[in-house]
C-alpha cells in the first residue's frame, strides 16, 4: 500500500505501519483520524486563504466538525462550492449541511422523497445524491430559473414513471433524466436516474472504496465544467474501475484509462 501511494506521489513519511492477522476471510476497514488532530487554531487566516484562493469546490464530512465548519464558512465566504457527504448523523453536520451546495449520501431504493426534503429544508442546495451501490443513483436537481405551468407532481410516482423509461439492461452507466417540474411549494427540480456499471463477476474484486470513487468522479466533474449527465455517468465509471481491483486505490483510473477516457479527451 505504501509504494502504492509513493508512485502516485503521495507523502509517506510519516504512515506507521502495524501488522494485523485476521484468522477469518473478512473485509476490514482501519481508520484512523491522525494524530495529532487538525484543530481549528492549525487553520490561520493566511493559510485558509491561500488554499481557498487555489480550489472551486471542497468536500467535507463532519468528521472533524469543528475544522470543516471554519473551512466551509471562509469558503462560502469566498463563494467557493461546498460537497457535503452526509453518510453518518454526526454531531455538528446541520451547520455544515447548511452551507453546503451539493451533497451525497447512501440511502435506499425507496426512499426519494427524502431528496425533496432536502431540498426543502437546505435552500442553498443546488442538487443532492442518493447513491445505490449496484443500482447506480438518484439526484435531485433544484431548478429555480426553470418555473413550469404544471400542478405539483408527486416525487415517487415522478420516480416510478423515470424508473420505466431507463435502460437497467444497459452493461455501461446510462444517466436519465426528467421534465423539470413543480415538485412542491416553490421548489421547482429535475430528477435523474444513472444506473451502475454491470461489472462481470470474474472481474469484480472489491467494493472497498467505491462510494469515495464515485465522489472523486463527482468532484473532477465539478471542477471541470461536465454536464450534470456527463458527471454522473463518469462518477459512476470511476466507482466501477474501484470495484476491479483489491483495496480503495489500487484501480482508480488515471486520464488515459480506456474506461474514462472519452470523458477526458484523453
Amino acid at each position: 500500500m505504501l509504494e502504492e501511494l509513493e508512485s502516485s506521489g503521495v507523502d509517506t513519511s510519516f504512515c506507521v505501519v502495524t501488522s494485523l492477522k485476521f484468522d477469518k476471510n473478512t473485509r476490514t476497514c482501519v481508520f484512523t483520524p491522525g494524530y495529532p488532530p487538525l484543530l481549528p487554531d492549525d487553520l490561520t487566516e493566511s493559510l485558509l486563504s491561500d488554499v481557498l484562493d487555489r480550489v472551486r469546490v471542497i468536500h467535507v464530512t463532519g468528521r472533524s466538525r469543528e475544522t470543516e465548519l471554519l473551512l466551509a464558512q471562509k469558503a462560502h465566504s469566498k463563494n467557493v462550492s461546498i460537497l457535503i457527504n452526509a453518510e453518518k448523523r454526526r454531531e455538528g453536520l446541520d451547520k455544515l449541511l447548511d452551507l453546503a451546495d451539493y451533497a451525497d449520501w447512501t440511502g435506499s431504493p425507496s426512499s426519494p422523497s427524502a431528496l425533496l426534503s432536502m431540498l426543502i429544508r437546505l435552500p442553498k442546495l443546488k442538487f443532492v445524491i442518493m447513491t445505490l451501490g449496484e443500482d447506480g443513483c438518484v439526484m435531485l436537481e433544484r431548478c429555480p430559473n426553470e418555473v413550469p405551468e404544471s400542478e405539483e407532481t408527486n416525487i415517487d410516482e415522478l420516480h416510478e414513471s423515470l424508473k420505466q423509461s431507463t435502460d437497467f439492461t444497459s452493461v455501461l452507466p446510462v444517466c436519465n433524466s426528467s421534465m423539470v417540474t413543480r415538485l412542491k411549494g416553490n421548489v421547482t427540480g429535475r430528477l435523474y436516474i444513472v444506473t451502475a456499471e454491470k461489472i462481470p463477476s470474474s472481474e469484480l474484486m472489491d467494493t472497498t472504496g467505491a462510494g469515495d470513487a464515485f465522489t472523486g468522479g463527482l468532484l473532477y466533474g465539478l471542477c471541470t465544467d461536465m454536464t450534470l449527465e456527463e458527471t454522473l455517468t463518469f462518477a459512476s465509471r470511476v466507482a466501477a474501475c474501484c470495484c476491479r481491483g483489491l483495496g480503495a486505490r489500487t484501480t482508480l483510473p488515471f486520464r488515459t484509462d480506456p474506461n474514462v477516457a472519452a470523458f477526458l479527451g484523453a
